[in-house]
Parts: C-alpha cells; structure tokens; sequence
C-alpha cells in the first residue's frame, strides 16, 4: 500500500520494511495538477505578522519561534506516517500547582494560520502538525499554551498564566520528484516534476545538478529554465528538461536536487547516466499497457480504495509481479497479498485491474476508463495465519489480460533506441521452480514505481516484523507479523513504495530468487528490501491454496538482465560521518593498545585511526594486513571496533593504502563461518527483538568492516535506537541499519485538495466497515502494532 515517499533523497528509513511492503498508496490528488474544490474560510492571520511571548509568570514554552513545511521534507521529525510536526514543551519557571497541591496542566492551543487552509492541530501533549498545504507563500501559526486554575508557589490564589510560540509555515514538497529514478545515455534528456502543497501563491521549485543527493559535488549534464504552473486550484507543479553529457567515459550517479522557495524542504532524483547508453524511466511502468500487458507494471484490486460517504478518499496499487501455472497449466498472477488480496480483506473473484487505481487518479473500472481487467483473485496466503510464512496471492488470467509468455517490462536486452525490451524471467536450469539467494548476489528486479534496479543480497535468514492496516490510508491498524527466513536485498534506489509485489531475479540468468513485499529507506539514503524465497513462495502456495498441487514460474531460457546498479551509499556515508570528540578519544585508546598487535612476519603491517561501516557515527581502529596472508584480528580492542584491510608492506610505507575494506578489494564469508553465523541468528533472533522494541528485524549477512567476516544484521528504529548498541552479539560482529519504522503508505495529498470522486456502485466497500478488532487478527499487545515493517 505504499506510495512513494515524500522525500526520496532526505529521507532516513526503510519505508515498508518500511514502504508498505510494496503497495503504493495515495489520496485522489496525486496527479501534477491537482483541483482544489472548496477553498474553507476559516479565519487566520494569513502573512501578517506576529510576536511570540514564550514566557508567562510561572513557566514558559519551547522553542519561542520556528518553521515548518507542510509535507517537511527531508525533516526528521515526523510522525509514523510521515506527518510533519514541532513538538512544544512547557517548563516551569515557578512552581505551579493546584490549590490541592496537585501539578498544574497546560492546555494547548493554534490560531492564525492560512486563510483557507487554517492552522493546523496541536495535541494535548504539545505536538503540532501543520496543515496538508498553503494557498499563500507563509502562513504564521500562533501556540498559545495556557496555565489554568493554578496556584504560584503554593499561595493559594488561583490565576491563568499563557505563553505564546509563533511557527512560519511555508509551502513543502507533495511527494518525490517524478520520476524518482532513471537512467540515460550519452545525449539523452528527461523531464522531471515536482510538486509543491501550494495552492495559490508565488513560491515555486529551483533545480540543481549534484553528485550526491544532499546537494553536495559536481553533477553530470545540463538543467533547463524550470517552468512552473501555478492556480488558485491546483498545486504548484514545476518541470526541468535534464540533458545527459554528450559524451559518457563512466557510468555514474548525477542527481537532480528540487528545492522549495523560501524553505529548507529539499527532494532528489538519480539519474544513472551510463555508457551503455541504456534509457530507463519507470513512468512507463505505470502507463495503461497494450494489451496484453506486460509484468512488472502497476496493478492491484478494482477495489482497493478508502471511501468517505459516497466518495472515493484514497486508493493504493502495487506491482503485477509475475506468471506462474500449476500442473494443469493453468496461468496465474502473482503478487503479495497486500496488493491483490487487501491484506485478507478481499473476497475470491476480485477483479484485478492492470494499471492500479492510484494511477488511475483511484477510479475503478467501470467509473471511466483508464484501467483494464487482467485476472481474477483466486486465493491467497492468509497473514492472519500463523502457519503462513510469505505474503503471496494469485489470480487466474483472464484472456489476453496478460502476456502468457510472462514478459516482465525491461527485463530483456537493450534495443536500437536505447530502451530495454520486455522479456520473461529464466526457467531453464530450475524447472521454474526458482533457486536459492546467495550472500552478496546480484539481483534486480522490474517495478512500478522505481521500474528496472539491481541491488545486492545483503542478508539471509532474515527475521522481520512487519505491520499490515485495515485501510489505504493506515488508520485502522490490521495485524503485526513476523516472518522468517526471508531475504534481503539493498541498493541506491532499488525499491520504494509501489514496487510490491515485485518479481527479483538473479541479474545472471533472470531466475526468480524472491517476490519483493516490504522496504524502505535507511540513514544513509539506500534503499532496503525485503523479499521471500521465491521456493519457499510456490511450496506455501502449493500447500495452502493449490491443494498440494505444483506450482512453477512462467518463463524461458535463462539469460542475463541489463542491471540498472544506482550504486550504494552505505560505506561512503558512514565513512563521511564526523565522530564526536568523545568517539575519537575513545579510538585513540584503542589504537595504543592496537600498535600491539603490529607484526609483519605474522601478517599485520600497520594500525590507524578509522571509522566503522557496520555502525555510522562509531570510530574503528583501521588494521592493515597482508593480503598473502590474512591473519585472524580480533573483533574488538580495548573494546573499540576494528576495520580489517588487506594490502601489502609497500603501499603502507607509501600511505597509498585502500581506505575501506570494499576499496581493497571483494572478500568473501567462508561457508563454515557463515553457517556458524546462521547458527547464532536463530538462537538469538526471537529474544533480541523481544528484548529491544526498536530492533525488527535480525538476520545474517557480511561484515562491511571485515569482509571476511559474517555479521548479526540487526535492523533498527532509528528514532527509538538505543544509545549504546553492542559491537559484538553472540560472538558476531554485529552490523546496525538504522531507519525510520516504515509505514506501508503515504498521502500525498488530503482530500480538500483534490475532487472527491463519487461511487458508480452506490454501496460502501468492505474496507470501510471491516473492523480487524473484531476478527483473530492476532494484534496482541497494542503496543506491537506500530513496531514492524510496513509494506511498500
């Protein structure tokens, strides 16, 4: 149910480990111009200004004076849902109480604000959320927090005390640039859109070319003059034209960085410029294809909507992943459950519709054109099931819905104009049965919202707790499930919302490896996905909806995929994090016990001061070795973490040594070490996440510090992370990803500012009267329910 993220680059979270595993969704609105049918008066103080008084008698309130965007792109605070918000505190000057002694509560308050758009909300813990979108440049926003009914020091006389807080609030990105991806050839252009929550107004977006998506370095090509379309009805949309180098001596990364007038709210878009000169952009995969259509293109339930009333408020989509026929050879769609089937809430015979209805602006078939029917649900893997380890479910064909060679978009060789033909996945050295992931593998796979990427299996063994939602818009929370045994998957760009149900294959010779379901992004920008075997995917489909029959991919000879690598940040970004003056003491003591352990005729050459990949922000003590030999270091010293670099005695005495252990050169995991390593991960797993609510997800994968080490990969929310977090568990090196929790969708839009769309059938769907709370959803403790992963 997912929906790309408002802030592509800025962005610090898995979001269906995080994205909603990979179902997109998105309120009516979405599109780049966007109606805004009834602009409300509400009275506010529009542009005018305002002071603040933060301080009253008896206790004043923080901060005084700030600003916000309405969609804070990029901001690190926000709510689980990606909300934008400024948390106010009150603190006591004087001791205030009640007459019976009892401690004096603050009432909070918002006024002013924009003259249509209102003020926004402020909770009664302090916490304000700005409204979805401006129709004027900056709106200032007055928190009044009143002291009622309290006693100063005890006197006995009841007074009111009020402290005042004046937030600026500007106009913020609506969603990422569009598209969030691609890739060109020497020569080769695309257009880019953003859109800014204005109505009105006269701010617009500025473009820039960068080598990374922050903003920072030199980018490839050349930008256009933006142009911006603004109306008193429509978001603020602006385009540029990118135009590649004419001539390209190396692949590489060049980013598009947008940035709102008069705010920090910044968003990129990567553009993989190739000497291939392969041309890629995902918008095709959420066309309306010819028919038949091909795979790997958005899809999803006719009836995956959220309705108010009569009304269609908000729909999702995901990816129609792939063919597969059982015995009889009979053809069916797969996909997750969370795309076809509404996380359990859909009914046998659904109609699903080739594209989604988040592309169709969530009009269904049958209430205008823009979608085709393509198969009709047939059964899927209940999640509500404890014996269910995949999120899975198919739907027979309908005739000529779908390619019945089960050609995925982009999947096949480049052609004459640059674009990637469509092929199907490999079958021939399975049977169609799939094969097992490796660590370190590379894989790709063809997506609707971030179309053809490849990224590498960077855990196996994976456990991970996911959360599911009775609604698009993730308001009525559905179950927490832990699923095992599921592989990882990390890249630049690899994934995002939408991408659900997405098919990933072996980049060698396109065997299917996985049916990718949840995602997101982490701290340092990079994409991780989560998928399941996709062995494991047609055994549960055999057990539990094909009656124990065999259930086999749809494909052809096996052959190689045109991999689409956006790279990866994860070391380059953790090796740019400045330590804090008490991380580099703390190193320092270890390198004196470090100078130690140097001994050339046994193998280690030389220490240095360094940093550790497999934690950002965490020092290591950088131990050179030569690389004829490979000698055992340990893991820790005087407890700091070590970072193993094979080189030779020249190229330290020349300092012309490699300076991570990925600059020196691939390493592997020895198969002993890592089956010992998987061993640990199932013995400790289970209490792990038990122990810590922000670890949700642990499985086994190489240590970036050692590559010839495997690690504990323990996924962790970044916004509950512990403040120390062990170097070693269980006898393993242990490698954090750090992230936001993923939530499974996001609005890009409320509904004031798009046009409701009635219902051509009259009745409400299920998903609206639908109360999980009253099924064995196996919620449990309440507290889980906003803990897991989130579908993309």
């Amino acid at each position: 149910m997912p929906q790309p993220s408002a802030q592509r680059a800025a962005r610090t979270a898995l979001r269906p480990f995080g994205t909603s595993g990979v179902r997109a969704h998105r309120r009516l609105g979405a599109a780049a111009l966007l109606c805004v049918p009834v602009l409300l008066a509400v009275a506010g103080c529009g542009g005018g200004g305002v002071a603040a008084d933060p301080t009253a008698e008896s206790f004043r309130i923080s901060p005084g004076a700030s600003s916000v965007d309405t969609n804070c792109t990029g901001c690190n605070a926000a709510t689980a849902h990606g909300a934008p918000v400024q948390q106010f505190k009150a603190e006591e000057v004087k001791a205030a109480a009640l007459p019976d002694g009892s401690p004096a509560q603050i009432t909070w308050t918002v006024s002013g604000g924009d003259p249509n758009s209102g003020p926004g909300s402020i909770s009664a813990s302090g916490q304000y959320t700005p409204p979805s979108y401006l129709t004027v440049d900056r709106a200032q926003v007055v928190v009044t927090a009143t002291l009622n009914g309290a006693s100063a020091s005890g006197t006995g006389a009841v007074s009111s005390a009020t402290a005042t807080s004046v937030i600026t609030v500007t106009p913020g990105f609506l969603q990422p640039l569009t598209p969030e991806n691609a890739a060109v050839g020497a020569g080769g252009q695309l257009t880019f859109t953003g859109i800014l929550a204005e109505a009105g107004g006269e701010d617009g977006i500025s473009f820039a070319l960068a080598g990374a998506a922050n903003g920072s370095g030199a980018g490839q090509g050349s930008l256009s003059t933006p142009n911006c379309q603004r109306t008193a009805r429509a978001y603020t949309a602006c385009t540029v034209t990118y135009t590649a180098p004419a001539s390209v001596q190396a692949s590489g990364a060049t980013y598009i960085v947008a940035t709102a007038t008069g705010s920090e709210s910044k968003t990129a878009a990567e553009v993989l410029v190739n000497i291939a000169g392969v041309s890629s952009n995902p918008a095709t995969h959420q066309a309306q294809q010819l028919s038949p259509a091909l795979l790997g293109t958005s899809g999803g339930n006719d009836v995956d909507y959220d309705s108010v009333g009569a009304q269609v408020a908000d729909c999702c989509g995901g990816t129609l992943g792939s063919l597969i026929q059982d015995s009889s050879g009979r053809q069916y769609l797969l996909s997750n459950n969370h795309v076809l089937a509404r996380s359990d809430q859909a009914s046998e015979g659904d109609m699903i519709v080739q594209p989604g209805l988040i592309d169709n602006n969530c009009s269904p078939y049958g209430d205008g054109p823009g979608t085709t029917p393509v198969a009709s649900l047939t059964g899927w893997l209940p999640l509500s099931a404890a014996s269910t380890n995949a999120d899975a479910a198919i739907a027979l064909m309908a005739p000529g819905g779908m390619d019945p060679a089960g050609s995925i978009a982009e999947l096949g060789a480049r052609q004459v104009d640059g674009t990637l033909a469509a092929a199907p996945p490999g079958v021939s050295s399975t049977g169609g049965k799939g094969e097992a992931a490796a660590l370190g593998q590379m894989v790709a796979k063809s997506g609707r919202t971030t179309g053809l990427t490849c990224g590498s299996v960077s855990a196996l063994d994976l456990d991970v707790k996911v959360d599911y939602f009775g609604d698009c818009a993730e308001t009525r929370p559905y179950l927490s499930k832990t699923f095992t045994n599921q592989v990882a998957v990390s890249g630049n760009q690899f994934s995002d919302a939408g991408d659900s149900g997405s098919l990933i294959v072996d980049s060698a010779n396109a065997e299917p490896v996985g049916l990718y379901f949840a995602g997101g992004m982490d701290a340092a920008g990079v994409s991780q996905g989560v998928a399941s075997p996709a062995t494991d995917v047609l055994a549960e489909l055999s057990a539990h909806v094909g009656n124990g029959g065999s259930y086999s991919f749809v494909g052809a000879a096996d052959h190689g995929v045109a991999c689409l690598n956006y790279g990866d940040n994860t070391v380059s970004a953790a090796q740019s994090r400045q330590l804090t003056d008490a991380e580099t003491a703390r190193v320092q003591q270890g390198l004196a016990q470090a100078r130690l352990l140097i001994n050339p005729s046994a193998g280690v050459l030389g220490v240095a001061m360094g940093k550790s990949s497999d934690h950002a922000g965490e020092g290591a003590v950088v131990v050179y070795v030569d690389e004829a030999m490979n000698p055992a270091v340990p893991a820790l010293v005087e407890g700091v973490r070590t970072v193993v670099i094979p080189t030779n005695a020249r190229a330290v005495a020349l300092g012309s040594v490699p300076q991570t252990p990925l600059e020196a050169g691939s390493g592997s995991v020895p198969a002993a070490a890592f089956n010992q390593a998987l061993g640990v991960k199932q013995r400790l797993a289970r209490s792990l996440m038990a122990q810590n609510s922000a670890f949700f997800g642990v499985g086994v994968g190489q240590s970036l510090d050692n590559l010839s080490e495997p690690s504990l990969v323990i996924y962790v929310d970044r916004k509950a992370a512990p403040v120390q977090l062990a170097e070693i568990v269980g006898g393993l090196r242990a490698r954090y990803i750090l992230m936001d929790r993923l939530h499974v969708t996001r609005s890009y839009a409320t509904s004031v500012a798009s046009r409701p769309r009635c219902l051509a059938r009259g009745t409400v769907p299920v998903s609206n009267v639908y109360d999980p709370l009253s099924h064995d959803s196996g919620l449990g403790d309440p507290g889980l329910r906003d803990s897991g992963l989130k579908l993309p």
